[in-house]
């Protein structure tokens, strides 16, 4: 086990200073190169810290889906296989809910703050309406 800071911290804190003492403190196409480079940093750590726990749902709900194991890579693979086969599509049990659960954790890392991520989190943070039910 490495000592403290986590490359995760480390990430955090470059892009902290990129953002809150590089660019403030330039102008034109520096300041904006300086904001690009915060940003990418903050998606690696994004991908550090969400990436292990969201890779490994997702191999989960493939191994259910396809009925057996390997590699997310070779899961992925055989599931855009047998769609393009037409041998699983929408109505497949399943497949909406894991392609759903696979959107959101990507854009988890990637867009966290893209407006349609977030009103889905709220949608799906919103308690029921009782009169649905």
């Amino acid at each position: 086990m490495q000592d403290q800071p986590t490359p995760s911290e480390i990430i955090g804190a470059v892009s902290a200073f990129l953002k809150t003492v590089v660019a403030p403190q330039t102008s034109g196409a520096l300041s904006f190169q300086a904001r690009v480079a915060a940003n990418a940093l903050e998606m690696m750590h994004r991908q550090l810290d969400l990436a292990p726990t969201a890779d490994a749902a997702e191999h989960d709900r493939l191994v259910a889906l396809l009925g057996r194991d390997g590699d997310l890579v070779d899961l992925n693979t055989e599931l855009a296989r047998r769609i393009e086969a037409g041998l699983a599509d929408l109505s497949t049990p399943g497949l909406a809910d894991h392609l759903w659960a696979t959107t959101m954790a990507k854009l988890a890392v990637d867009q966290p703050t893209y407006a349609a991520y977030q009103a889905s989190l709220a949608e799906r943070a919103a308690p029921a309406d009782p009169k649905e039910t």
